[in-house]
């Protein structure tokens, strides 16, 4: 079994919450919620390609894209003093779909001044 670094409790408990806050974003439709915690330079990688900013934010035009989520086994990797990566497993479905999917996240969060930007985000699905 591979073995896991240390994790920062402090840090992840903020980036959760960070995440969180997007993750709401996409349940409640709220495009300004979404833009607030992306950075201008935003870059997505996603199973359909590639996503800027305005893509992200961009989805909500129509309202919310997921029904429900919840996030799991969540740690975090500092990257430098203000920069770290996010990692988790995430069970979601959409208004669409009433199929349950899970994929794996891995969020780039950086720190500027006092508030944490979303700077980088790759979905992976899970195997099946």
């Amino acid at each position: 079994m591979p073995s896991q670094l240390p994790q920062d409790t402090a840090l992840l408990t903020v980036l959760l919450r960070a995440e969180t806050n997007v993750w709401e974003a996409l349940k409640k439709g709220d495009a300004a919620r979404d833009a607030a915690a992306l950075d201008h330079a935003f870059l997505g990688v996603y199973p359909d390609g590639f996503a800027n900013k305005s893509d992200h934010v961009g989805q909500l035009a129509n309202g919310p894209t997921i029904a429900s989520y919840s996030l799991h086994d969540a740690r975090v990797l500092p990257l430098g003093d203000r920069v770290a990566v996010l990692s988790y497993r995430a069970v979601l479905t959409r208004d669409s779909n009433a199929t349950s999917e899970v994929m794996y996240v891995s969020s780039i969060w950086e720190q500027q001044g006092n508030n944490w930007f979303n700077v980088f985000s790759q979905d992976t699905p899970a195997a099946v």
